[in-house]
């Protein structure tokens, strides 16, 4: 006769099942457009900053790219970020000039990017005094990734900022810390400066993760 098992609850570790993947089916509920659905009235998406939003205005874009080097066309990321003053906006408002979270996914065609306009958000002060340079905080969903991934968008242009972050600085390897850092470049959508930022999910030159 098998024994039940005797350890306490509160001393078991519960895993992931493979139902909890989040797959395909965010996009449902999240992302209706890239799911081929009739989109809402009010949506949350990829624009955190209009026309008239306080600070420079900027795109930013890149790929998914998983352990084998191939491009992840359905995945949902979202944005939480500072406003140009390095302040949150914690209340949503779609007719504000700015908020501080959007989201947004690859998609199934093309060089499968992501893209959020938005602006140059300002440095952040934590509670200890010290000052963050300036970032986006990014959450990655896709299918077999059972918990979603946390990581932060820096800016190459922000060169003494980046020095002198405590964040960035925890992470020892340099070459870790690039993988962090979106590169400046000309040409993004009506003429915006576009800064491009891969996440890499394994493998070389893969994107570091934050566990907060």
């Amino acid at each position: 006769m098998q024994q039940p098992n005797l350890t306490p609850t509160a001393n078991l570790v519960l895993r992931e099942t493979a139902s909890q993947t989040a797959g395909p089916y965010v996009h449902i509920g999240l992302a209706l457009a890239v799911a081929g659905l009739p989109e809402r009235d009010e949506e949350i998406w990829n624009e955190l900053a209009k026309d008239n939003a306080e600070g420079e205005r900027i795109e930013v874009a890149g790929r998914v790219i998983d352990g084998n080097g191939d491009l992840v066309r359905d995945a949902l990321l979202e944005a939480w970020q500072a406003d140009a003053n390095g302040d949150y906006q914690t209340a949503f408002d779609l007719k504000a000039p700015f908020n501080s979270f959007g989201r947004t996914a690859t998609t199934a065609e093309g060089n499968s990017e992501w893209r959020f306009v938005t602006v140059k958000p300002g440095a952040i002060a934590r509670p200890d005094g010290r000052t963050m340079a300036p970032h986006i905080n990014l959450t990655i969903f896709a299918r077999g990734v059972n918990l979603h991934l946390q990581t932060r968008l820096y800016f190459d242009d922000e060169h003494k900022a980046n020095a002198g972050c405590p964040v960035l600085g925890a992470i020892e390897s340099p070459a870790r810390r690039q993988t962090l850092i979106a590169r400046r470049e000309e040409g993004g959508e009506g003429g915006l400066p576009r800064y491009r930022l891969d996440i890499v999910l394994q493998g070389e030159g893969e994107t570091v993760f934050f566990d907060f």
